[in-house]
Order: structure tokens, then C-alpha cells, then sequence
């Protein structure tokens, strides 16, 4: 069987230039504070994983098919159709936060906001506090 090779890496691209790049204003004002919460929040320097997501610290997964990799403990990246957050995957531990949270919708392990401004930013600093803390104490 072949291996899979991850396209998804920790790269030297400059976050910066790459947030620069965003064409849509909002999306891109929007993605330089979320850079600077997650900063604050992470106490990590930001990096490039694969072409797109803006992440913060890394772990090592392993599933039982035998696949495995690293990956960021959290990250964001400004698609097209949304701001994707990526967080824990256990969003029903975070229930109560989810319902004060705002306008978004979920995914396996990714939070979809429009805007900044259709959720409440301090509910969302503490959805992503608490999953960076439960992702660093579990994830070792």
C-alpha cells in the first residue's frame, strides 16, 4: 500500500504575506485579529501549515488505520465561503459556550464563522483558550 504523503505541513511561508493575500477587506481584517487573539491566547509564534492555515503549536495524531502526522493544536484559515477555526475536536464539551457563541456553523474539527463580528469575540477567546488548553494537556 502506498503512503499517503500530508500536504497539510508546518512550512517557512510568511503568515503575514499570506494574510495580506486575502482579497475580500473584511475577511482580511477580520483574519489579523483573530491572528492577534490567538497569539495572546497560545503564547506561540504563528506559522503556515500547508498553503492555507495560520496555526499555533503542533501534535502528533495516530489513527488505528495506521495514518498519522502532526498538525496544529489551533489554527484559522480565511476560505472562501468562511473563516474556518481550527479547534478541539470535542465541541460538545464546550456546549454552553457554543449556545452564547453566535452566528457559525461546525464541522468535525472546525468552527465556520462569516465574520468576527457575527460571534461573540469573547465567548470564542474562551472556546479557543479552553480547546488549546484541553488539546496541550492531552495531546502530548
Amino acid at each position: 500500500m502506498a503512503k499517503y504523503e500530508l500536504k497539510t505541513k508546518v512550512n517557512k511561508s510568511s503568515v503575514e504575506g499570506f494574510l495580506n493575500s486575502v482579497k475580500d477587506e473584511q475577511k482580511r481584517e477580520d483574519s489579523f485579529k483573530i491572528l492577534e487573539m490567538m497569539k495572546k491566547i497560545t503564547k506561540e509564534e504563528p506559522k503556515m501549515w500547508g498553503p492555507s492555515i495560520v496555526g499555533f503549536g503542533k501534535y502528533h495524531y495516530k489513527y488505528a488505520s495506521g495514518h498519522e502526522g502532526d498538525m496544529c493544536i489551533a489554527g484559522f484559515s480565511p476560505r472562501k465561503q468562511a473563516i474556518t477555526i481550527y479547534i478541539v475536536p470535542e465541541f460538545l464539551k464546550y456546549k454552553p459556550l457554543m449556545k452564547k457563541l453566535g452566528k457559525y456553523k461546525t464541522g468535525v474539527v472546525c468552527l465556520y464563522i462569516k465574520k468576527l463580528e457575527d460571534v461573540d469575540q469573547k465567548v470564542l477567546k474562551e472556546l479557543i483558550t479552553e480547546s488549546f488548553k484541553w488539546m496541550k494537556k492531552t495531546k502530548k
